[in-house]
This record gives structure tokens, C-alpha cells and sequence, in this order.
């Protein structure tokens, strides 16, 4: 076990055991070996899955356990700051879930608790571990779509039916902006590595304080981004990168395997289409991997807090416009 990562999970998430946990299993020099919640019944689906976890009664109790390295934190949006701060003082590396704050202010806090223990400390932003964003990104370094133009994209959802979501909970830091607007903002970023200038134009839709809807654009050095993202639509999600000779399209961008296929799809001129699949990849097993290898090797890991904050630092900017437009 010396050479493997012991994970503790806080919370007994519906995400965390549909995705977090199954990785656990999957990814090399990994192994999650401790729970906690207070309610049992929440655990038996974890434990038909990995018998061997130490269920702990609290979170506390849980980043007390010595035979945890690593915390992995699913919990509602506003406490992600709280716990990720506990977990370094409890001297445990910790992966949150995204977004690992709701102010970009508040992740130069996490920064500092990084440097000062040398934890690894980060977000779960999954999507830059997957091999179509790397394959994409190089795609458009190359220069094969010329001078890069627009960037647009789209991720949907239809929650209505659950009023009850966190998601739908501005008490709980909820919104299609704090929980999909990281991926069509963040992947821009990423691809681009270029940060927004300005907010041109934002339009949000809200109920009981929470964005479902909003349409936002903005203006980065080079390009200009277009982005939808909503709670009360169809499923939908796609990310284009346009230039003056071609476009790089993602078809299943966020969640591969689940939504459809990871295709990169490269148009050149009319009638002329690359179609790049990555029919096996598992995002979650590849960034586990990396944290391992990470905290294992020291080898620098794809998403740091920096980046993080960025993202972040785009929707606080979204907010602020909307706060000029309704005061």
C-alpha cells in the first residue's frame, strides 16, 4: 500500500457513487478505503461496491483516520471551501468537486494553505485528464483552422422535475452558471489559454435565485466566446473552436460515455471531415491517476488552483454585469 493513494470520501453522494467510487476501483495506485456518513443505509450501495471501506460517522472523524492520504469532497457547493480547508489542516491531500469556490477571492485562500503544506490540493475538473481535449488542443496549436474567430458552446440539462436538487438551491450555491458554466468557460480557457477582457452581453433566467438559464458572451484577446448553459432544457452539450479556415468541434465534451461518444471532429473545407473517437477513456480514472502520480512522483498535475480561479474569476465577472444591469 505504500506506492497507493487512500482515498476518504466525504459525503454519501449520488455522484460519488456513480462515478467517484467505480474509478477508485479502476485507477492505478488507488484505492478508496474510507466513508463518512451518518446514515448507514446511504453506504450499503458504497459497500456493495468496496466492502473493505471504514464507514465514519462524521467528516471530522473521517479526516482524523491515519489511514487516509486523500480526501475526496462531492459535498453542496458552499461548504467546499470549509472542508477543503479542514482537510489540508487535518495534513491530507484533497480533491474537491467543482466549482471549489463560489468568489474567485476565496481560492487564493486554498492557495496559500497549498503552497505553506505542500499538499496537493485541487479541483475536480475532469475533462482536462481526457485525451479529446488534449488531441483538440493540439489540433488548434497547430494552426490547421488558421486564425481562431469564435468559440461556442452549449451544456443542458432538465432538472425541473427535482426542486429539491442542490442544484436549485441558491442557499447551496446552485445555478447552471456555478455548475456547468465551469466546463463551457473553463474548456475555452484551456483550449485558448487566453483569459476574458470583457463580458459583452449576459442574459440569465432565474427562479428562486438561482441562474436556469443564461447566455452569456465575452470578448478574449484574440477571439469571441458565445455560451449557453440551462437547467431547463433537453440535454445537450457541444463546444466549437472556429477559425478562418476550419473548425474543431466536440460532440460529447463533458460527459463521454454518458451523453454519446468523445469524437473530435475537424472540418476543413465543405465535405471534408476528421473524425478522431476515444471510445474508451474514462475521464475520472485518468485525473485519479494523475493526482496519484502527482503526489506519488512529482510529476505536475493538468489542473492547478490558478487555473481554478480563473474559471471562477469569468463567472464572478458574468455576475458582476448582471449586478450593472439590475442594481
Amino acid at each position: 500500500m505504500e506506492n497507493t493513494l487512500r482515498w476518504g470520501i466525504l459525503g454519501a453522494s449520488k455522484f460519488a457513487l456513480e462515478h467517484m467510487l467505480p474509478a477508485m476501483q479502476l485507477a492505478k495506485r488507488t484505492k478508496c478505503v474510507a466513508l463518512a456518513t451518518s446514515k448507514y443505509k446511504n453506504a450499503k450501495a458504497f459497500l456493495s461496491i468496496n466492502p473493505e471501506i471504514t464507514l465514519h460517522e462524521s467528516y471530522d472523524l473521517l479526516l482524523e483516520d491515519v489511514n487516509v492520504d486523500a480526501i475526496y469532497i462531492p459535498l453542496p457547493n458552499h461548504i467546499h471551501v470549509r472542508w477543503a480547508r479542514k482537510a489540508i489542516e487535518a495534513g491530507k491531500h484533497v480533491l474537491c468537486e467543482k466549482p471549489i469556490a463560489l468568489q474567485a477571492d476565496e481560492i487564493d485562500e486554498l492557495i496559500r494553505m497549498r503552497d505553506t503544506s505542500g499538499l496537493l490540493l485541487a479541483e475536480a475538473y475532469m475533462i482536462v485528464h481526457h485525451p479529446q481535449w488534449q488531441h483538440a488542443k493540439e489540433l488548434l496549436q497547430s494552426g490547421v483552422i488558421g486564425e481562431l474567430i469564435q468559440v461556442d458552446g452549449v451544456f443542458s440539462y432538465n432538472n425541473r422535475s427535482d426542486p429539491k436538487n442542490i442544484r436549485n438551491n441558491s442557499a447551496t450555491g446552485g445555478g447552471s452558471l456555478p455548475d456547468i458554466g465551469v466546463y463551457t468557460f473553463g474548456s475555452t480557457r484551456f483550449m485558448t489559454e487566453e483569459e476574458p477582457e470583457e463580458i459583452l452581453h449576459s442574459s440569465i433566467s432565474w427562479e428562486n435565485g438561482v441562474d436556469v438559464w443564461a447566455n452569456v458572451s465575452a470578448r478574449f484577446p484574440s477571439f469571441r466566446f458565445l455560451g449557453v448553459t440551462s437547467m431547463r432544457m433537453q440535454a445537450r452539450q457541444e463546444m466549437n473552436f472556429q477559425g478562418t479556415d476550419g473548425l474543431i468541434r466536440l460532440t460529447a465534451p463533458f460527459n463521454p460515455q454518458v451523453f454519446g461518444q468523445a469524437e473530435v471532429h475537424l472540418f476543413k473545407e465543405e465535405g471534408n471531415l476528421q473524425t478522431f473517437s476515444f471510445p474508451g477513456e474514462n475521464h475520472y480514472v485518468n485525473q485519479l491517476e494523475a493526482f496519484s502520480s502527482s503526489v506519488k512522483d512529482g510529476t505536475d498535475y493538468p489542473c492547478s488552483l490558478e487555473f481554478s480561479k480563473g474559471t471562477q474569476r469569468m463567472i464572478d465577472m458574468v455576475f458582476a454585469k448582471e449586478l450593472l444591469k439590475n442594481p
